[in-house]
Formats: C-alpha cells, structure tokens, sequence
C-alpha cells in the first residue's frame, strides 16, 4: 500500500491516526482545508478535531474550496470548534449557528480566496490539510475528485497535513491541472484558448519538510442528494432550450453553442440534463462543478469535454464513473478554483453561465444568498465569478414556492448579489425574460409578463404603475418596495391581503 500510494518514503515515517494528527492543531489555527462542493475533503482528520471540540477550547478559522461533506462542518459548528468560516458553506447546523451570530462568515466570490490569501497576511495558514489519491515520488500531492483551494492552501500553509483516501482509484492520476498564479501585479496570461487546454502539472507541488502528518482514511465522497427533474425543473430548462435553439437560428450561436457552466443543485442538473434530448451536439463545459448531470451528457454522446475543479455526484453516478473510468479520463480535467472561476478564461471562452438565484426583481437585480435580506442560505459560489464575465448570463428560480405564499420576482431584492448589470436572462417555469440591451422600465415589462406567476402578477404590476408614476430612471415607492418581505414577515405570506382573491 505504501508503494502504490506514497511513493515518497520519507512520508512513511510520518504516517499516524487521524486522532493523532488532529492533536497537531492549536487552539487558533486558521486551517485550510481541501473540498468543493462536498468533493475531495478532508474525512478523517476534521471530524476528529470536531471531536477534540467537546473537551477542548477551539476557536478555529476554517478555509475550504466550498462546501464539506458528511456532517463535518455541522460537527465542527455544534461542537463549538468554529470562530470564522469562509468562503462557502451549505450545512443546516452551520447556517443556523452563522445566522445566531455563534461563528462568523466571510461570503466570497470562490475565485477570491486564493486571491486573499496572496495580499492578506491575517490569513497565513497554520495548517493545511489535504486529501490525496497518491503522492508522487517527489512528495507532491495527487488530489481526488476536487482541487478547489487545496494548491494555494499547500503554498501558504506553514504545515501540511494529508489524508491518503484508498477509496479512490489511482486512476484519477494525470486529471488534474495544477497551476498557481504570481501574486499581482506580476501575474502571467492564464494561457487557456480551449476548454481541453492544459497550463499546470498533474500534481500539487510542495515542499516535503512542510508535512507534519500522513493519515489513510477510506471513506468515499458524501454523496449528492439530486431530486428528479420536476415540472418547474423541466419547464425551466424546456425554456432555456428553446431560446438557445432561437439563438442558433438568428446565428449568434452554432449548434454546439458555447462552453456551458451551471450551478450546483436541482435545477441546474435538470436543466443540463435537458440538453441530452436536444438537437445541440460537441458540448463543452467550462464549470465549477461537474454533476451527474455531465456524466449523462457524457453517455449520450453530446458533451465531448468537460473542465471543472469538482466531481460531485450521487453515489450511483460514483460508482459508474468509477467503474468506467477509462471512458471518461481523456475527457475531463480538475484545475484550482481561481483558474477555473477566473474572469480572464471565462470571458476569453466566452462561457454561457446558468445559475440559481433566490429571487430576483423587476428590473433584474439578483439575490443568491440570503432570506428575507438578514438569513445567509449558502453563500454566492462561483456564481459572481461567471455572471460577470460570461457570454450569457442566466439565472433561474421558480416563480413561485411554499403553496404560493412566496413570490421569487418581487419589487425589490432583499439583498443584491448580481446588479442588473451582471444579469442577461431570467427564467422561472412561467417563461424566460431575454433582458439585453433593455433599459430599467423596459425590463420590468419584459419580467413580469413572461417571469412572474399569476397569483402574483397584478400585485407587481400595480406596484410598477405606482412607482412609475412617480418618475425616475428605475422606479421605486421606497416606502413599498419591501412592503412583500414585510408582508411574509408578518403575515406569513407575500400576497396582499386585499388581493387574495385577483
């Protein structure tokens, strides 16, 4: 085993438990964890710390790619082992425990962190901890199914713990393209014309007297939990696949469109999982994450390759990929998040973006993060990272939610994550809102015809009159327009009470 996986013998000396390992960390310490999206993350050494938590003071700063698998941001959060988290985070226990104000929260863009983490000396890291398929014979690290944040946080860690997981196979060696960044202003071109392109190596380079620690762990990714297309899921994407379709006739686009990136999640998986019946062939990705939704379009001999910094899937779509894995390998690569999310490549690529919001209003502002304008959900993601910079900037939601107590298209957004500016299409499953080259007035129109449910749509356009009438280049009754939330808030529902029944 030590041959096959570490091929670096001054590694097997250092070889420990995962409880011991987790006793190298102090009380302070900012670690920097591998992990995107419950892919690639440490499964051995944080739950142990989480445990070290019930008897010890922690008060760690916890640094991730995105979010962690299993229940270990919950454990870390309810055990009381957390001061800060950042850049991502999507557990129930740990949202709670951000929103009671019992562990801060840094909201970032996932592009970001290894920006930071170059110009902000607060955040050096004490220890990074990494999980690995292998580890070459000159010490480097070989990820798993993520690279996320995992090669800044090597660079900039003081120490290196690495989990070697033996539920991977080792045929994931040569998927990964690692490269790092100079720190501005000596940055080079991210040399990146095609989605296929490769600028790194195949490994995360260190420095071996940084290792401190080497655990095995042979737990596989925590597994995503999909739901089945639905009727809004389908329609939303039926939707979209007809105005790609439109494109293509007005020839704007070809009929292998342009690299697509989507958002982790339901509707994004059933919408990428609808281009698998269309006429569009040669797909690229160009994404953050890579869901069973690829590995279908993989199947269906519509995607020809796909660039992510994240594998993550439900455990059957796993073991499939497992299995065939030889299928797949030349199709796919994993680079760092600041690579995968960076505004150079997306813009260059020309990506066509689509990504989940929580609402968004009549004139075209997007809130992905928080509930009611104060409650973090999730955090922005990698969604900044795309809307700013992509060919086509989608964002979808459902119209409507909770037995249409809640309208997702309101007057105002009660926390704005994409300006208007970033956005370019709406879609909800009532119709798809084409809003380029409109101006604020123009949008609203646009919006509530085709985005808006109709339980809610004369309550939005008597507010759109209203505001209108008062002038103004985008119209708003200030004292109104969150009158909605307000509603919700004390009512238990948007819709006004005098309108019940239009």
């Amino acid at each position: 085993m030590h041959i096959k996986r570490i091929r670096y013998s001054e590694y097997h000396k250092l070889i420990t438990s995962p409880s011991e390992a987790a006793k190298l960390i102090n009380k302070n310490d900012i670690l920097g964890v591998s992990g995107f999206t419950k892919a690639g993350d440490s499964k051995s050494v944080l739950p142990e710390i989480a445990k070290r938590a019930l008897s010890e003071e922690l008060s760690l700063t916890v640094l991730s790619g995105a979010s962690l698998g299993y229940n270990t941001d919950a454990d870390l959060a309810k055990n009381g082992a957390l001061h800060k988290r950042l850049p991502f985070q999507a557990d129930p226990t740990l949202r709670k425990a951000i929103n009671n104000h019992e562990v801060l929260y840094v909201d970032q863009h996932l592009s970001y962190t290894a920006e930071m983490l170059q110009n902000i000396s607060e955040y050096r890291i004490d220890v990074a901890i990494i999980e690995a398929v292998s580890i070459t014979e000159d010490g480097y690290i070989v990820p798993t199914t993520s690279v996320g944040n995992s090669a800044s946080f090597a660079q900039n860690a003081n120490k290196i713990i690495i989990e070697v997981n033996t539920s991977m196979p080792l045929d994931f060696q040569g998927m990964h393209d690692v490269k790092l960044q100079k720190k501005q202003p000596h940055r080079e071109v991210i040399n990146i014309t095609e989605v296929d392109d490769r600028i790194g190596e195949p490994y995360i380079k260190i420095a071996p007297d940084k290792v401190i620690a080497v655990v095995y762990t042979n737990v596989p990714d925590c597994p995503a939990v999909i739901a089945a297309p639905d009727d809004k899921t389908s329609a939303i994407s039926k939707h979209i696949l007809t105005f790609l379709e439109k494109e293509v006739e007005a020839g704007r686009l070809t009929n292998s469109l342009l690299p697509l990136q989507a958002g982790i999640g339901k509707i994004a998986n059933a919408v990428l999982s609808g281009f698998t019946k269309s006429n569009f062939d040669n797909l690229t990705m160009y994404s953050e994450v890579l869901q069973d939704s690829t590995f279908e379009l993989f199947d269906s001999g519509k995607l020809s390759f796909a660039s992510a910094s994240s594998i993550t899937v439900t455990e059957g779509c796993l073991k499939n990929m497992v299995q065939h894995f030889d299928k797949y390998k030349d199709k796919l690569i994993l680079r760092p998040q600041n690579i995968s999310n960076a505004g150079e490549v997306i813009r260059r690529l020309g990506v066509i973006a689509i990504n989940t919001a929580i609402e968004f209003d009549m004139y075209g502002n997007v809130n992905s993060t928080h509930i009611t304008g104060t409650k973090m959900m999730n955090g922005i993601g990698g969604s900044g990272d795309f809307a700013r910079n992509a060919y086509l900037s989608i964002f979808v939601c459902p119209s409507i939610s909770k037995e249409n107590k809640i309208s997702h298209i309101v007057p105002m957004v009660s926390h704005t994550d994409h300006t208007e500016h970033d956005v370019d299409i709406l879609v909800t499953e009532q119709g798809l809102a084409d809003i380029r080259g409109l101006a604020p007035r123009e949008r609203a129109e646009v919006i509530i015809e085709n985005c808006v449910h109709p339980f809610y749509k004369k309550q939005l356009l008597d507010y759109f009159k209203e505001a209108s009438a008062a002038g103004g280049q985008t119209p708003h009754i200030l004292e109104k327009a969150f009158s909605w939330h307000t509603n919700l808030i004390e009512n238990g529902t948007m819709k006004f009470p005098e309108l019940v029944n239009q």
